[in-house]
C-alpha cells in the first residue's frame, strides 16, 4: 500500500489500475467510481490498519472494461509490475506504464476507425489572438495554427478534439470563448512559455529551427505544440517516433466555415437524430484512413483553383475508367488502415498478425504502381512515382514471420521457422526429447555393455540412469557417473550430458517464448526504421481512396463535373440537395431548381413561399454544391459553374441558448451580427427567416435593414440568398438594382395546397401557414377561426417609402373589434358545423333503397350544403 500511495500522489487526478497478480486493483475512491462505472462489487479490505474500499477485474479483461472508464469520462493510469515475482521478492517493482485519456487513446475499442482522435492544445495570448495544436496520438498527425478566436473556434467545431488542454490560469478564458462542451484538462502555466514549447519541439524534431515545417514565425502556435509535447511526457506516452513531423493549418487556404455554418449545414453530424449528414453521402471510401481524410476534405474546402481542377480532373478520370476505378478502390481496401497500424509501432503495441497485414498491404503496392503508372492521368502518375513498397521490409517480414501468427507474441509460434538456429535447435528438442532420452540411453548402454539400461526422472533431481544391482557389482559403471540414489535392488546416476539435454528440455518451452518475443522486438525495431515512408503511403492511399469515393457516387448518383474558375458569379442549373435526395420517399423525385447569383446583377435573392414549400432546401443545396465543387467533389446538378467562394455564412433555423441565459432572438441576432462584420466580396450567404424571433414590425425592420447593409455595403456585394415570411420585403426588389424576387410555386385546389417546390420570378402574397397548421391536424373550428382572423389582418404592407409602417395600433384595433365570443367559441368547438350538416344528411339515408340516380342527386345536395357555407 505504500508503493501504491506513492504512486497515486504522483497522478491524483487518475484512476490508478494498480496490477496486483493477475487482478488490477483499484482503492478507496478510485474504488467507487470504478465499481459504479463498470457495475463490478465493490468490496473492504484491511490495509495497514483501517479499511479501505476495494475493487477489480482480471487483468485479461484490460481491453474490456479500460474503455468504459475512459468513455465516462475519466483519466486512467495503468500501473503495471515491471519484473517477475520471484522467491527472493517479497514485493515486485511497479510503475506506471500508460496514462489514457479521451484524447491520447490508441487502442482500437476506443476509436472510431472514420474520425480522427484529436488532442487539442489551446494558448490565449494578447486581444483575440490564439495558438492552437491537434494531435491525433494515432496516427501521427500533428497540426498548428493561429489567429484570431474565432479561427479557433472555426477549427474545434471542424476537427472535433476529445481532448483540450489549456492553462490553468485560462481555463475561464476558455470556457467563455468556446463554451463548456469540450472534455479539458488544465496545464500549469510554465507549460505554456514560448521558451519551453520552443524547446521541446526543437529536442522532439532533433532539429535547430522550424523553418523546414513552415512554422518558424508562429509563435503562439509553437507555444501551444509544446504543451502537447509536454503533455505526452506527463502522461507516459514517449515513444512517438511516429509523430515526426508537424504541419501548419493555413486559414487563406481554405474555405470559411464558422461553426454555425457547420451545424446549419449539417456537414458532420445531423441536428436530427433520425438525420444523416453530408459526409455520411459523401463517404463511400473503403478504408478507415480514407473516410478519415474525407471528414478533413468536408470542413476544410480549398480556395485554390487549380488545386480544386487538379482533384476535378482525377475524378473525371476515375468516372470514365471505371474499371480500373473498382480495381483500384479493390486494392486500397484489402490494404486496411495502415496509418493507424504503423503508429502502433513505436508505441509498442503492435502485435504479430499487424506486422504481418502491414507485409500484405506493402505487397499490393506494385500493382497499385502499376494501375496508376499506366493511367495517362498526371495526377494519378505522381502518386504512382511516391508510392514506396518497402521490398527489403517486406523480405524482412516474410522472413521472420509465419503465415498466420496469432496476436498474442506471448503464446509462441510467431517466428518461422529456418530464422533463427537457436530456436530451430530449441524447437527440435521439444519436439523430439523422447527420441534424444532414447538416444542416450542406447549410446551408453552399447558403451558400457548394460543391456538393461533405464533412464527416468523425478521431481528432486531430475533425469537419471538407472543400473540394477547385477550391472553395478560387475564393474560396468563408468567412474564419470554420479551416484544419486540408492535402492533396494538398483542405483540410480546421473551424467554431465544428461544434465545438459534435461537443461535444455526443461527450459526450452520458457526460453523458446522469451527468445520469440526478443526476436519479434527486434523485427518491430526494424519496421520502425520506415515509420515515414508507410506514412507516406497511408496518405496517398487515402487521398487516393477518397478522389474514388468522389468518382463512385458521381457515376451512381449522376453528379456533374462543376466548373470553378476566378469570377464572381454562381450559376447552378437543376440543382438537387444531395441529403434530402437520397431520402425521398419510394416513386419520388426530388425537384430540381436553378439558381444564378452575380455580384454586379443578381445579388441578393428574395425568396418567398409557404411553410414546408422548401426554401429552407433550396437555401441549403445552393451551399452544399458549392462546398462539394471546392472539396472537388462533382455535383448534384445538370451543370454548375462558380467563382470560387472564400467564405460562407448561415442564419438557419432557430434555438434557445437557455444555459447562457440567450433567448431564440438573441441567438439569431448574435449568428447574424457576426455575418456582417466579415464578408467579403467572395462570400454566400444564407438567411432564412431573418427577424422571426421578435415582433412582426420589429423583425420586418431588422430583415429589411439587414438586406440594405448587404446591398450597399461597398463594394462587397456578397451573394445572398434570403428566405423570409415577410413579404412586404418583395418591396426591396423595387428600391434597389441588385435585389430580385422569387418564390418557391405552389397550387391552391380547393382548400388544399400543392408545393410544386420549384423556384420561380416574383413574389408570393402568401404563407399557407394555416394550410400547414391543417395538415397537422388542428382542430378544423380553430383552422377556420384563425382564416376568418387572417382575412381582417392582411391590409397593411410596406408604405410607398419602403419601409414598415411603425405604429401597430391598426392590427390591434381590429384583434379589439372581434366578438369575443366568436373566438372563445372557435377555440373550443372541434366540431365543423358544416360537416355535422353533412353528417345528418347521410344517418337520414336509406342506401338500401336509393337509385343510382338518387345517389347523383343527394352527392349534389351534398355539394350544394358545402359550397353555400363557403
Amino acid at each position: 500500500m505504500k508503493q501504491y500511495f506513492a504512486l497515486k500522489a504522483k497522478y491524483k487526478d487518475a484512476i490508478l489500475l494498480f496490477r496486483v497478480g493477475d487482478f488490477y486493483e483499484t482503492f478507496g475512491e478510485d474504488a467507487v467510481t470504478t465499481s459504479r462505472v463498470l457495475g463490478i462489487v465493490l468490496t473492504n479490505r484491511n490495509n495497514g490498519g483501517s479499511d479501505m474500499e476495494l475493487a477489480g477485474f482480471p487483468h485479461h479483461s484490460l481491453d474490456t472494461y479500460l474503455p468504459r472508464l475512459v468513455r465516462a469520462g475519466h483519466r486512467v493510469a495503468i500501473c503495471d509490475q515491471l519484473e517477475k515475482p520471484g522467491k527472493e521478492k517479497k514485493i515486485v517493482k511497479r510503475g506506471v506504464t500508460e496514462v489514457v485519456t479521451p484524447g491520447l487513446a490508441t487502442s482500437d475499442e476506443l476509436l472510431d476507425h472514420k474520425t480522427n482522435n484529436f488532442l487539442a492544445s489551446v494558448h490565449f495570448a494578447g486581444r483575440d489572438r490564439t495558438g492552437l495544436a491537434f494531435l491525433d496520438l494515432s496516427t501521427g498527425e500533428f497540426l498548428v495554427s493561429e489567429g484570431s478566436a474565432a479561427h479557433a473556434e472555426k477549427l474545434l467545431q471542424s476537427l472535433q478534439p476529445t481532448e483540450v488542454i489549456c492553462s490553468r490560469s485560462r481555463i475561464k478564458d476558455f470556457e467563455q470563448a468556446f463554451g463548456t462542451n469540450f472534455y479539458t484538462y488544465q496545464l500549469e502555466e510554465w507549460a505554456y512559455s514560448f521558451d519551453h514549447g520552443r524547446e521541446k519541439l526543437l529536442e522532439h524534431f532533433q532539429v535547430n529551427s522550424l523553418k523546414g515545417f513552415g512554422i518558424e514565425e508562429l509563435e503562439l502556435a509553437q507555444v501551444a505544440a509544446g504543451a502537447v509535447l509536454q503533455y505526452l511526457a506527463a502522461t507516459e506516452n514517449t515513444n512517438v517516433a511516429h509523430v515526426n513531423s508537424i504541419s501548419r493549418i493555413l486559414p487563406d487556404k481554405y474555405v470559411w466555415l464558422d461553426r454555425f455554418t457547420i451545424r446549419n449545414l449539417e456537414l458532420l453530424q445531423s441536428t436530427h437524430d433520425s438525420g444523416i449528414a453530408l459526409v455520411d453521402v459523401l463517404d463511400q471510401t473503403v478504408s478507415p484512413m480514407g473516410a478519415r481524410l474525407l471528414r478533413k476534405w468536408v470542413v476544410l474546402p480549398l480556395k485554390t483553383v487549380s488545386e480544386i481542377q487538379s482533384r476535378l480532373d482525377v475524378v473525371e478520370w476515375l468516372t470514365e475508367h471505371h474499371e480500373t476505378a473498382e480495381s483500384l478502390r479493390g486494392l486500397i481496401r484489402q490494404a486496411g488502415d495502415l496509418e493507424r497500424l504503423i503508429s502502433r509501432v513505436p508505441l509498442g503495441k503492435v502485435n504479430p498478425r499487424e506486422v504481418r497485414q502491414l507485409e500484405r498491404s506493402l505487397a499490393l503496392i506494385p500493382k497499385l504502381r502499376e494501375l496508376l503508372a499506366t493511367s495517362g492521368q498526371p495526377v494519378l502518375e505522381q502518386i504512382a512515382d511516391k508510392l514506396n513498397p518497402c521490398d527489403k521490409l517486406q523480405e524482412t517480414i516474410r522472413e521472420q514471420l509465419v503465415d498466420d501468427p496469432p496476436v498474442n507474441v506471448n503464446k509462441g509460434g510467431v517466428i518461422a521457422d529456418g530464422f533463427s538456429d537457436e530456436l530451430d535447435e530449441l524447437r527440435h528438442i521439444i519436439g523430439n526429447s523422447k527420441e534424444l532420452l532414447l538416444e542416450i540411453q542406447q549410446t551408453e548402454a552399447q558403451r558400457t555393455g548394460i543391456t538393461n539400461l533405464k533412464i527416468g526422472f523425478n521431481n528432486v533431481f531430475g533425469y537419471y540412469l538407472e543400473v540394477t544391482n547385477k550391472y553395478k557389482d560387475q564393474g560396468l559403471v563408468p567412474d564419470h557417473w554420479v551416484r544419486k540414489q540408492t535402492l533396494a535392488n538398483a542405483e540410480r546416476y546421473i551424467t554431465d550430458e544428461l544434465k545438459k539435454l534435461e537443461g535444455q528440455i526443461l527450459g526450452a518451452e520458457e526460453k523458446i517464448l522469451a527468445l520469440e518475443v526478443q526476436l519479434f522486438e527486434q523485427l518491430v525495431s526494424t519496421v520502425s526504421d520506415y515509420i515515414q515512408p508507410i506514412q507516406l503511403n497511408a496518405g496517398l492511399l487515402a487521398r487516393l481512396d477518397v478522389l474514388i469515393s468522389f468518382a463512385w457516387i458521381a457515376v451512381k448518383y449522376t453528379y456533374c463535373k462543376p466548373e470553378v474558375n476566378d469570377g464572381l458569379g454562381l450559376e447552378i442549373r437543376n440543382g438537387r440537395h444531395p441529403v434530402i435526395e437520397r431520402h425521398m420517399p419510394l416513386g419520388e423525385d426530388y425537384v430540381p431548381n436553378d439558381v444564378i447569383l452575380s455580384n454586379e446583377d443578381q445579388q441578393i435573392l428574395m425568396i418567398t413561399g409557404p411553410n414546408m414549400a422548401g426554401k429552407s432546401a433550396i437555401l441549403r443545396q445552393t451551399a452544399l454544391i458549392c462546398l462539394m465543387a471546392q472539396m472537388g467533389s462533382f455535383v448534384p446538378a445538370s451543370s454548375a459553374s462558380l467563382g470560387y467562394l472564400d467564405k460562407i455564412f448561415t442564419r438557419v433555423g432557430a434555438s434557445d441558448n437557455i444555459s447562457s441565459g440567450e433567448s431564440t432572438f438573441m441567438v439569431e441576432m448574435n449568428e447574424t451580427a457576426g455575418i456582417m462584420n466579415n464578408i467579403s466580396q467572395r462570400s454566400l450567404i444564407l438567411l432564412d427567416e431573418i427577424g422571426r424571433g421578435t415582433s412582426t414590425y420589429d423583425g420586418i425592420s431588422i430583415a429589411w435593414s439587414i438586406a440594405e447593409f448587404l446591398h450597399n455595403n461597398g463594394e462587397a456585394h456578397p451573394k445572398t440568398l434570403f428566405a423570409t415570411h415577410y413579404h412586404e420585403l418583395n418591396e426591396l426588389a423595387n428600391k434597389f438594382e441588385r435585389i430580385r424576387n422569387y418564390n418557391v410555386a405552389t397550387r391552391e385546389v380547393g382548400q388544399k395546397v400543392i408545393f410544386l417546390r420549384k423556384l420561380e420570378p416574383g413574389g408570393s402574397r402568401h404563407s399557407f401557414g394555416i394550410h400547414v397548421a391543417r395538415m397537422a391536424g388542428m382542430p378544423v373550428g380553430v383552422v377556420s377561426r384563425a382564416m376568418e382572423i387572417l382575412r381582417q389582418l392582411e391590409s397593411k404592407s410596406i408604405q410607398s417609402d419602403g419601409l414598415p409602417e411603425p405604429a401597430s395600433a391598426s392590427v390591434g384595433d381590429q384583434l379589439r373589434s372581434l366578438p369575443t365570443e366568436s373566438l372563445q367559441l372557435s377555440i373550443f368547438e372541434t366540431v365543423d358545423p358544416t360537416a355535422g350538416k353533412i353528417k345528418e344528411t347521410l344517418l337520414d339515408l336509406d342506401i338500401n333503397t336509393m337509385t343510382p340516380i338518387d345517389c347523383l342527386l343527394k352527392l349534389r345536395e351534398l355539394r350544394g350544403i358545402v359550397e353555400s357555407e363557403e
